[in-house]
């Protein structure tokens, strides 16, 4: 009896101990204009997640990639994550430049149409837009990570724009 009484004693500590621990708050995303300015800043990816309210992608994109705590710690050590809806009626500022919604989405595109989600990377030291169209998973999603750091980095080829 006393056995048991010591493993739901255990048990109950941790239950207790766990209750008062903070959990992962995931990703820090920022508005656009910040989160670039800051990108530039302190010489990281500006990883750019364009969505809309209505895009079910986009959703699963949130729940099941964002959400993953190895991508999420990725995406903190390199990038910084940005939410862009261009949808938004919104002024947006881009190297000295002010744009509507639409617009910077056609800039970031390259003028091309893309659909939701798309990831845009802007490797701030180079002045490079690279692009992902569409849902990806977690584990396509680390590897798009790790590429777009070798391409910042100078230790990997820079990935064609789409």
């Amino acid at each position: 009896m006393n056995k048991y009484l010591s493993i739901f004693a255990l048990a109950f500590a941790t239950l207790m101990l766990n209750s008062f621990t903070q959990p992962d708050e995931g990703l820090d995303w920022k508005g656009f204009n910040e989160g670039y300015a800051k990108a530039k800043k302190e010489k990281k990816i500006a990883l750019i997640d364009a969505y809309t309210e209505w895009c079910g992608w986009c959703k699963k994109m949130d729940k099941d990639t964002y959400a993953n705590a190895g991508i999420a710690e990725k995406i903190k050590k390199n990038f910084v994550p940005i939410k862009f809806n261009p949808e938004l009626e919104q002024q947006y500022t881009l190297d000295g430049k002010t744009y509507t919604g639409m617009e910077l989405l056609s800039i970031l595109s390259n003028r091309q149409q893309s659909g939701y989600p798309t990831t845009f990377f802007i490797i701030t030291t180079k002045k490079k837009i690279l692009i992902e169209v569409g849902y990806q998973n977690a584990t396509q999603f680390a590897i798009i990570l790790d590429k777009m750091v070798a391409a910042a980095n100078g230790s990997g080829e820079l990935v064609p724009e789409k």
